[in-house]
């Protein structure tokens, strides 16, 4: 019996969509992170993008358990001194609500060239319309 390897050009690729509204944003970034990988599917590859694509609207209602809104911080650092910059989820919230669901997801998934891959297969939308409506999604619910 030989091992299968899935190839990247025999893979089907299907779209989700995820409703985010008042939804754990850790439940909604470990499920996208797992339909972007492809860990559901049977031919499943660690090495290879088996991956959906996903896509996330209502990012701007997702909760935060706890006391997460005002104490978790998202730091940057430039390179240059001084060049450290911090920010509340809340902040981040009111600024760019993506950036939550897409931080929490870049995470989640491998930090090499196969997670830029199957990064760049998520959709983050703020509101509830997104351009993807061609594409047919199906409903994801958690």
């Amino acid at each position: 019996m030989k091992t299968f390897s899935a190839k990247a050009e025999e893979i089907e690729r299907r779209w989700h969509i995820i409703d985010a509204s008042d939804q754990i944003l850790g439940d909604v970034a470990v499920a996208a992170a797992n339909l972007l990988r492809g860990k559901g599917k049977p031919i499943f590859t660690p090495h290879v993008d088996c991956g959906d694509f996903v896509v996330i609207v209502n990012a701007d209602k997702v909760r935060l358990s706890g006391a997460k809104e005002e104490q978790k911080i998202y730091s940057r650092f430039s390179g240059f001194m001084g060049g450290l910059k911090q920010e509340s989820a809340a902040k981040l919230r009111s600024r760019a609500p993506e950036r939550l669901i897409e931080h929490a997801v870049r995470g989640m998934i491998p930090h090499n060239r196969l997670g830029r891959s199957v990064f760049r297969k998520l959709k983050v939308y703020a509101g509830s319309e997104h351009p993807h409506e061609a594409q047919q999604a199906t409903p994801y619910t958690l």
